[in-house]
């Protein structure tokens, strides 16, 4: 299954500047997701990080993935995400940085699930671009329900 930039908007509660998922190519309910973040010049944080050489922060990476990660989540649940409903980090293990993200780059961020239990959601998380590892890690979110 496929997602386009409005069927992410109904899925995920973040908007811009923090909206971090620009399209689903694949998803697998309970098991994979295959999403892309496109980086653009345009982005808030490239005016400081850093102005004589723009890197994509490396805790956007991981935010990026973890997005990515509530969708799967979203869609194995089958729910939506509601005023009522947040999802949260819970752990990042592992973390490993292996190349600089840039203007013009196409992040790949491919998030497996591998262990879902008491509410709280594990997975294997990479991003590449252009078929190099860009980040890795371990993460775990969990759904609350607020308000």
């Amino acid at each position: 299954m496929r997602m386009d930039i409005h069927g992410v908007l109904k899925k995920l509660p973040h908007r811009y500047p923090i909206l971090l998922v620009d399209r689903v190519l694949e998803i697998e309910s309970g098991v994979r997701i295959k999403a892309i973040k496109n980086v653009s010049i345009n982005e808030p944080y490239f005016q400081g990080h850093f102005p004589h050489r723009p890197v994509m922060p490396g805790v956007l990476m991981l935010e990026a993935l973890a997005q990515a990660a509530a969708l799967l989540s979203f869609e194995s649940a089958g729910k939506d995400a509601d005023e009522n409903s947040v999802y949260y980090f819970a752990g990042i293990d592992g973390a490993r940085f292996k190349r600089p993200v840039e203007p013009g780059d196409q992040l790949l961020l491919e998030v497996t699930l591998t262990r879902a239990k008491s509410g709280i959601f594990k997975f294997a998380a990479r991003a590449s671009v252009d078929g190099e590892l860009a980040v890795e890690a371990e993460l775990m979110c969990t759904m609350r329900q607020v308000g």
